[in-house]
């Protein structure tokens, strides 16, 4: 748990400093957003509010994509890998450090994303913001979860920013996939159903244990 935490804050302090990610990030991502209203120019039509939860996982999954390729870099750049692999105490911990600050990081951003989604396209998030708040947050544990294991994994590759969307986003399907038709119900009925989360709830569940368990051997070189 000392582990967790030290990494935790290690990456918030670190990153609170620079704000490199942080603000690239957000940059990238209200880009995809304007993009998106160029190509569905209208506010709130029918086709836009079809399309409109899709659009936003696709914002999010970019940002976070820009953001998780630079997960490992501070520690790979200043030879701190070996550093994090002989951490006293199970390398899960460290894992769920990274993972943990990469959730809080991305949160921050959509939010921001969100926002400004909803003024663009004219939706009524305002009125269900809580529940969406959730289904955004299991979304991201599941997305957080994966992109840190492969973040590990293809930093030291030699096309490491290649790599990073090719290992992630198959594994993401289910979660994606729940999360847009969660978000979907949502924006369309005001509520959601435990059913529709369901596959959210398992999923994460799944990729943090493994990720846990299994990132014993991702840092060995």
């Amino acid at each position: 748990m000392n582990v967790l935490l030290a990494v935790l804050w290690k990456d918030l302090v670190s990153e609170w400093r620079s704000r490199d990610r942080l603000i690239a990030m957000l940059v990238f991502s209200l880009l995809v957003v304007l993009v998106f209203h160029f190509a569905l120019p209208g506010g709130a039509t029918p086709r836009n509010a079809q399309h409109a939860p899709g659009l936003l996982w696709i914002a999010f999954v970019f940002s976070a994509l820009l953001g998780l390729g630079r997960a490992f870099q501070i520690e790979l750049e200043n030879d701190a890998l070996a550093i994090l692999a002989l951490a006293p105490a199970d390398r899960g911990w460290v894992f769920l450090g990274k993972a943990l600050a990469n959730l809080v990081i991305l949160s921050l951003v959509q939010a921001v994303v969100a926002s400004v989604f909803a003024i663009v396209f004219e939706l009524p998030i305002l009125a269900v913001a809580a529940p969406l708040a959730g289904v955004v947050l299991l979304g991201s544990l599941g997305l957080c979860a994966v992109g840190t294991f492969f973040s590990a994994m293809s930093v030291r590759t030699r096309f490491s920013e290649m790599m990073l969307p090719v290992l992630v986003i198959p594994p993401l399907v289910p979660v994606l996939s729940a999360a847009v038709s969660a978000t979907a119900e949502l924006l369309r009925g005001g509520e959601v159903t435990f059913s529709s989360v369901q596959l959210l709830v398992v999923a994460d569940l799944i990729y943090w244990i493994v990720g846990f368990v299994l990132f014993e051997y991702v840092l060995d070189e």
